[in-house]
C-alpha cells in the first residue's frame, strides 16, 4: 500500500481532532499508505507523517459553508488521491463532485446522527427543526448512492444508511496504547474527590445539573468538579458561574489531549449526563471510556445502551441526568464506598482493554480500505 494516496478532508474539525488524525490517519500511515488531511490551518506541514494541507481559517459558520468547500474542492483535486475520505455533511456535494470527477473511491465518515441532532440545536427555530431534519436525511440517502463507503461512529448512525451496501461502524472508543503506561497518581491528596468532566458545555449534555448537583453535597469533604472544555456560549458560562454550587468547580476550558492524561490520573470520577435527546440516547461518547480506561467509576445517564455498558460491565451508576439530587446521590454512594469504588474503576479498564478501544476498531478500517483498493 506504499503507493496508495488517501486525502482525508474536513472543513468544521481542527487538524488535530482525535478521531480523524489521531486515530484514522495515523493507522493509516502506520499501514503503510501516504496520507493527507485537508483541514483548517495555519501552515502546510507534516506531523507524524501525515500532511496537512491548509485551509484558510473561518470563523463564521456562514464563510465557512460558502468560502472553503470550493477551496478543498480544488486542493483535493490536485492531489490525485486513491480514496478521499472526509468527515462532515456540508462537504456531501465536494464527495460527489470528487466520486464524479475523478472516478477514485469517495467515502463519508459519519460522526452523528445529524438528522436527530438538529432538534437540539436551539439556534434553528423550533417549528423548523424536523424539516431540516428530514432534509438532511434525504441529502444524506441521495448523496451516499453515489459513494463507495459509508464509516459511521455509531451503530444507530449506521441505521440511516442500511440502503448503502458498504456501510460499516467504525466506533470512536480511546486508543488504549496511550494509556498503557499511566497510572493512578501517588501524590494525589485524599481529602480531595475529583469529578472530571472532559468535553464541550451545554445545557443539553448536561452542564446546570451536574454543577447544581455539587449543592447537594455540601457536608462532604472536598469535593471539586473539574470541568475542560468550552461553553456553548457565554450567556451559558454566566449562567452556570451564578449557580450556589460552581464554588465546587474549577473550570479549565480547552484542555490539549496530551494533558488529559493527568487530570484523569488526579480524578476519583469521570461523569457523563447528557439530557435524554435523539441524538444522544444511542451515542457513544468517547468520554465515557476514556474515564473507564484511566480506571475511574463512572456517573452516566441511564440510556439503555449506557446502562448496558455501564451496568453491565460493573463499572459505575447510571443516573436519571435531569435529575441534580440523584447525580449528588451517586456522588455520594462513590464517597462513602471507596472499595466498591475502585472495583468499579478496575472493572471498567478491563473492559476497556478487552473490548471497546480503538485497536480493535481500527481493523475495520484497514479490512475497508484493503477491498476498495482491490
Amino acid at each position: 500500500m506504499r503507493n496508495k494516496k488517501i486525502c482525508h478532508i474536513t472543513t468544521v474539525h481542527p487538524p488535530f481532532d482525535v478521531r480523524i488524525f489521531h486515530k484514522e490517519c495515523k493507522t493509516l500511515v502506520k499501514a503503510g499508505y501516504e496520507v493527507f488531511l485537508i483541514a483548517q490551518h495555519d501552515k502546510e506541514e507534516i506531523v507524524d507523517e501525515v500532511e496537512i494541507i491548509p485551509l484558510p481559517r473561518v470563523k463564521s459558520r456562514l464563510k465557512r459553508m460558502v468560502i472553503l468547500p470550493a477551496k478543498t474542492f480544488l486542493k483535493a483535486l490536485r492531489l490525485k488521491a486513491d480514496i478521499y475520505h472526509f468527515h462532515d455533511p456540508e462537504l456531501l456535494p465536494i464527495g460527489v463532485l470528487l466520486k464524479l470527477i475523478t472516478k477514485k473511491k469517495v467515502i463519508y465518515d459519519v460522526h452523528e446522527n445529524y438528522s436527530k441532532q438538529i432538534i437540539s440545536k436551539f439556534y434553528i427555530p423550533k417549528i423548523i427543526r424536523k424539516f431540516v431534519s428530514y432534509l438532511i436525511k434525504i441529502i444524506e440517502y441521495l448523496s451516499s448512492v453515489f459513494l463507495d463507503g459509508i464509516v459511521t461512529a455509531t451503530d444507530d448512525i449506521s441505521n440511516n444508511f442500511k440502503h448503502h451496501k458498504k456501510t460499516i461502524s467504525i466506533r470512536n472508543f480511546p486508543i488504549i496504547s496511550c494509556f498503557l503506561n499511566s497510572s493512578r497518581s501517588d501524590t494525589k491528596d485524599e481529602n480531595n474527590f475529583n469529578i472530571i468532566y472532559i468535553g464541550g458545555l451545554s445545557e443539553v449534555r448536561g452542564i446546570i445539573q451536574m454543577v447544581q448537583a455539587l449543592e447537594y453535597i455540601n457536608h462532604y469533604k472536598k469535593v471539586k468538579l473539574i470541568l475542560c472544555g468550552k461553553f456553548e456560549s457565554t450567556e451559558l458560562e454566566s449562567k452556570v458561574k451564578n449557580l450556589k454550587g460552581y464554588e465546587k468547580v474549577e473550570y479549565l476550558g480547552w484542555i490539549d489531549p496530551e494533558n488529559i492524561h493527568d487530570l484523569l490520573n488526579n480524578a476519583d470520577v469521570g461523569i457523563v449526563c447528557f439530557w435524554p435527546e435523539p441524538n444522544h440516547i444511542n451515542a457513544m461518547p468517547n468520554k465515557l471510556f476514556e474515564y473507564m480506561v484511566a480506571g475511574l467509576p463512572v456517573i452516566a445517564s441511564n440510556f439503555p445502551l449506557w446502562k448496558e455498558i455501564v451496568e453491565g460491565n460493573n463499572c459505575g451508576i447510571c443516573v436519571n441526568p435531569l435529575d441534580p439530587e440523584e447525580i449528588a446521590g451517586a456522588i455520594k454512594y462513590l464517597i462513602d464506598h471507596p472499595d466498591k469504588a475502585k472495583e468499579m474503576g478496575e472493572n471498567g479498564r478491563r473492559a476497556v482493554l478487552e473490548k471497546y478501544n480503538w485497536e480493535k476498531e481500527s481493523e475495520k478500517l484497514l479490512k475497508l480500505y484493503e477491498e476498495m483498493l482491490k
